[in-house]
Order: structure tokens, then C-alpha cells, then sequence
């Protein structure tokens, strides 16, 4: 089954660069697309979509209006020439969030993501053949592969062209970047707090001002990601 899609941008060179993408992949099909969010509203009241490609900035009503005033969307990915409205869009529980100009190796690891969630699991009665949920992630430390468990990883640090890993068992430093660990880490345990430094929600002890603990460290909370904690801690 191909999941329905529907482009909602109103950059025409955008339609093209999507539309190209989206052809590539056999899974997904295009059933509309337009340049008006006022008439992406109309569309999808009266027809299903799966997947909904969705740009922030638009005339008449901006796409996080538009997600607000819909009752059921579908699942949404935001393609985006600007970063600042990122943390918003979480807000409606959007899948990814793209910034253009999309790579399209960046568009197929989004599209996976939506692709897995509609893919069901392996029906099978051998518990030994049955595929582990993803629960850690590798890391290379001084040339050594080392592995990360999720449930072990307390927050991330950047430091300059680095980052600091800290986990119940020790720290890492690795050279990467914070946005490359913010698409490593599922988003539905971790979540950024500051623009150094990103977090393990379960591991969370207090929050407080403009502060939370984790393993009694005092992390600083950016004002941009405040209120999304709150709730997400359900504070």
C-alpha cells in the first residue's frame, strides 16, 4: 500500500524538489499538492491523507495554524527554510522537521520514520527470530566502536567540535555535532533543552526554574525550550 501525500508550500521550486524526492520512493505517492495552506485545509477535510509535507511560512495561514485548526491530521513532516520554528512544531507531535535545502538522504531517513510507524511487526511464534527493539547506539571513541544504551544516557554536552556523552557508567567525548545527536536520539525519550545540550527525560530529578537536575548536575533550560519540557515532563 503507497501512503498518501500531499505538498503544502508556497515555494514552486519546492513542489519540484519534493515531488522528485517522493517519486523515487514506491512506498508514497503524491494526490495533491498546492501553494495554499487555506486550501490545504479545504483538501483534507474531505479526502485522506497518510503523509502531509508541510512548510511553516506561508501567506494567509502560517502550517503551524494550519495543524492547529485541523481535528485529525495525518502525520506531518516540516520542510522548512528556518530553524526557529522547531520547537513549536513539536507541539503537534510532528515527525521531523527538514530544513531546506533538503538533501534527499536527510528526506529518506524522515520518510522512514513514517514508513515504519504504518509498517506492521513480523507476525512469528519463535521469540528467538523476532528483531530486538533498537534499545542503544554506537559511538567512536579514540578509533573504538563503543556502545551507548539508551536507558543508561543521562544528557549530551557540546564543547566546541565535540561532544560530551554522560551515562550512569562514565562520559565519552566523540567528534560530532549536537544536531547530529538530536536525529540519533529517539525523540520520544530525549529532548533538547539548551542549544549545548540535550537530555534524557527519564533521568530527570528536578525542574526548576530555569534548571533541571540529572544525577545531581544543574543543566541550564533555554527559554525556547522551557514550556515543551514543562509538558513534556508534565509539569
Amino acid at each position: 500500500m503507497k501512503l498518501k501525500c500531499l505538498v503544502v508550500d508556497d515555494e514552486p521550486r519546492a513542489h519540484v524538489v519534493l515531488k522528485n524526492y517522493i517519486e523515487k520512493i514506491a512506498d508514497l505517492e503524491i494526490v495533491h499538492s498546492t501553494t495554499s495552506s487555506v486550501e490545504a485545509f479545504s483538501y483534507l477535510q474531505n479526502n485522506p491523507v497518510d503523509l502531509l509535507f508541510l512548510d511553516i511560512e506561508m501567506p494567509e495561514l502560517t502550517g503551524l495554524e494550519l495543524l492547529e485548526a485541523l481535528q485529525n491530521p495525518p502525520k506531518v513532516i516540516i520542510t522548512s527554510a528556518h530553524s526557529e520554528f522547531a520547537v513549536d512544531s513539536y507541539n503537534f507531535n510532528v515527525t521531523d522537521y527538514l530544513l531546506k535545502p533538503i538533501p534527499f538522504n536527510r528526506f529518506l531517513k524522515s520518510v522512514n520514520k513514517v514508513l515504519h510507524q504504518y509498517s506492521p511487526p513480523a507476525a512469528t511464534d519463535d521469540p528467538e527470530t523476532t528483531a530486538p527493539t533498537q534499545d542503544h547506539f554506537f559511538v567512536k571513541e579514540d578509533g573504538i566502536s563503543k556502545r551507548i544504551d539508551y536507558a543508561n544516557l543521562l544528557y549530551v554536552n557540546s564543547f566546541g567540535n565535540y561532544v560530551r556523552i554522560y551515562t550512569t557508567k562514565g562520559k565519552h567525548m566523540i567528534a560530532d555535532t549536537m544536531k547530529h545527536m538530536e536525529e540519533t536520539l529517539p525523540r520520544e525519550r530525549f529532548q533538547r533543552i539548551h542549544k549545548s545540550y540535550i537530555i534524557n527525560l527519564s533521568k530527570v530529578d528536578q525542574a526548576h526554574g530555569k534548571m533541571v537536575t540529572i544525577n545531581e548536575q544543574e543543566l541550564p533550560v533555554g527559554n525556547a525550550y522551557r514550556q515543551l519540557l514543562l509538558e513534556r515532563l508534565g509539569s
